[in-house]
């Protein structure tokens, strides 16, 4: 895992991987979270460079809904899916937001143990780890065909 200070973390960063965050950040702008008040916005992108991004989203049976990850994924895979080269998280509220429990294993089903998960704050990446770092063992669906 790769820490970086306030100083150096947005020099440090890649122009791709700051678009991606403004991805995200985009798509925060549009959450509806107005049981939470917690807007989460998340981005993927693929090996061939493509973004979906997503919103959380909560309805009045809370707290039953859609984390930004999921809305994400589901732009993803309605996309035509592919290769998921790395993800950013960010929320409003909260600097260096991850993903829940069960977004990290909707996230490693379409994604690798090495794909970057980039945690962000208002201004950009703070920290970057990998799927495989947040979810050491999660369930594999191979063994289930």
């Amino acid at each position: 895992m790769r820490r970086f200070s306030t100083h150096s973390r947005h020099s440090t960063r890649s122009p791709m991987s700051h678009d991606l965050f403004q991805a995200a950040r985009a798509a925060m702008a549009k959450a509806y979270a107005p049981y939470s008040k917690f807007p989460v916005g998340a981005a993927i992108r693929t090996t061939d460079g493509r973004v979906f991004s997503g919103a959380n989203i909560e309805i009045a049976s809370y707290p039953e809904g859609w984390c930004a990850e999921t809305t994400a994924l589901a732009h993803f895979v309605m996309g035509g899916g592919g290769d998921i080269a790395e993800v950013a998280v960010v929320a409003e509220r909260m600097a260096r937001v991850t993903p829940c429990g069960g977004c990290r294993q909707r996230l490693a089903e379409f994604g690798r143990p090495d794909t970057r998960l980039h945690l962000c704050d208002e201004k950009g990446i703070v920290e970057t780890t990998t799927l495989g770092a947040m979810l050491p063992l999660g369930f594999q669906g191979d063994i289930l065909k």
